[in-house]
């Protein structure tokens, strides 16, 4: 995205803007996007849509006294509502801080992170691999290392914790609205590249305070974590990620819910395991395609209930894509395919094919 740098608040009416100053400078990015959209959901109804999406996102940086830098960020959606924000002080060799609302946190450079020419399968569906960290995005401060070199490996860690890992934002000023549920968080990931290797890995804790009801076996503390490899030899890349993730919820008899019915992330008993491969190749610097398969299975550990045991539930994503680029401009398309959505047996496959005109300045 090209940044414009042209000084004036006032010019913020006719055009957008970047701001220079002594201490720094702040500069204004946008895209906009129109999708078209087809497919047939769970239930069995043909949807056909246009919509559009725009997004401006304004940054702000500047250099100390001492050669730490600092970013400040806010990206705004559709409504000019806030879709996220952070702040972050790089201290040279010895790494960079992060505090923001809705960041992705440290998650978001581990989870589905496999190799695609447009969006990760949860776009079309939501998954547990995508779900992973996703408690610690706002309320939490971030670390990361910066990178170093050993034995040729180039190796990077981050570091997260919140103290109320409930994924709920604050305002300046303001603190969180307090939950019941959830304590402190804590959760940190790994990556190593060595030449065309990639490989990283992501876990997080989260203190589980549900109260107890009866029937309830003792009540456990969040865990969730995903690791992933990918590899790339010339215009073609591979990679393969597996994801697991425990709410420490333990439902009671009545609570476990039959391979029919659906299932939702973070609020069903049990646990869910993912698996996820791609592929992927750059036939040119501007066109790519890509294919991409998840088996993400719902396991109610319900064979502790006394008799009563639900069997596994196991929802399949396939996801053909292609993106092409010319300068600003993009035409991005794919077509999913869920089988057993929303971890049920009886919904109806979903097929869901999107193409997407995207503008970026």
């Amino acid at each position: 995205m090209n940044n414009l740098k042209k000084l004036g608040i006032s010019a913020l009416a006719g055009s957008l803007v970047a701001v220079s100053a002594q201490a720094g400078e702040i500069s204004v990015s946008g895209s906009a996007n129109v999708t078209m959209v087809t497919g047939e959901a769970a239930n069995g109804n043909t949807g056909r849509s246009i919509g559009t999406d725009k997004d401006v996102s304004f940054t702000g940086s500047g250099e100390l006294d001492n050669g730490w830098t600092f970013t400040v960020s806010t990206l705004l959606d559709d409504s000019y509502a806030v879709s996220s924000s952070y702040t972050s002080l790089t201290m040279g060799s010895m790494g960079t801080v992060s505090f923001g609302t809705d960041t992705g946190g440290a998650s978001y450079k581990y989870d589905e992170e496999v190799p695609q020419a447009y969006e990760q399968v949860s776009d079309a569906q939501q998954n547990s691999a995508n779900k992973v960290g996703d408690q610690m995005d706002s309320n939490m401060i971030v670390y990361n290392t910066p990178s170093f070199d050993l034995g040729g490996v180039s190796i990077s860690g981050d570091l997260e914790y919140s103290f109320m890992a409930g994924g709920t934002a604050a305002g300046d000023g303001g603190s969180a609205t307090y939950t019941e549920t959830y304590g402190e968080g804590v959760g940190a990931g790994i990556t190593a590249t060595y030449d065309a290797l990639k490989v990283g890995v992501y876990g997080a804790e989260i203190e589980n305070k549900t109260p107890r009801t009866t029937g309830q076996d003792a009540v456990r503390d969040v865990f969730e974590g995903v690791w992933y490899a990918s590899y790339s030899f010339g215009p073609v890349s591979i990679g393969y990620s597996e994801s697991y993730q425990d709410q420490g919820l333990s439902a009671t008899a009545e609570a476990v819910t039959a391979a029919t019915t659906a299932k939702a992330v973070r609020t069903s008993g049990g646990f869910f395991e993912s698996d996820t491969m791609s592929i992927a190749f750059n036939v040119n610097d501007d066109l790519s395609i890509s294919w991409t398969e998840q088996e993400d299975t719902y396991d109610a550990q319900s064979n502790v209930k006394g008799g009563t045991e639900v069997a596994d539930v196991t929802m399949t994503s396939e996801a053909l894509q292609i993106a092409y680029s010319m300068g600003g401009m993009s035409i991005k398309a794919y077509n999913m395919e869920i089988t057993n959505p929303d971890y049920d047996e009886d919904a109806r496959t979903k097929s869901i094919t999107e193409i997407a005109l995207g503008l970026s300045f």
